[in-house]
């Protein structure tokens, strides 16, 4: 028969560390906070990190904690530090763009297409708009 080693319970740590000022926000707070601010939503903070919506929603209501290498890639598809991520540097303040974000990203990947593509992608928003007016 073999021999059983007792199975011995981690002790709990004697170790009295001073407590961190990270700010009045929580990670998860943080992060929905940077996320809306670069005009996110949850599904698309999530593809570009590589999880799923429910994830990134658990995240932010800090019903999970994210371990080092999650925050590093929070603060990769936020384009933040993780210090800023963490709470540990104030917000870096970019410029807020005018207007709806979303419209405003729209607009930047449209920048990215083909002339010609672009160009018809006008004619369609030119005609809509004509015809918005004309009502």
């Amino acid at each position: 028969m073999p021999l059983r080693m007792p199975i011995a319970m981690p002790r709990r740590s004697r170790l009295r560390l001073p407590a961190l000022d990270l700010g009045e926000e929580s990670l998860g707070e943080r992060i929905a906070r940077i996320r809306k601010e670069r005009g996110f939503t949850q599904v698309e903070l999530a593809k570009r990190i590589g999880i799923i919506q429910t994830l990134v929603s658990d995240y932010e209501r800090d019903r999970l904690r994210p371990h080092a290498e999650m925050v590093v890639r929070f603060a990769i598809a936020l384009d933040v530090t993780t210090d800023e991520l963490l709470g540990r540097t104030p917000p870096t303040r970019q410029p807020r763009p005018m207007g709806n974000r979303r419209f405003l990203r729209r607009l930047q990947l449209i920048d990215k297409l083909p002339t010609r593509d672009q160009e018809a992608l006008l004619r369609t928003i030119d005609a809509f708009l004509a015809k918005a007016e004309a009502s």
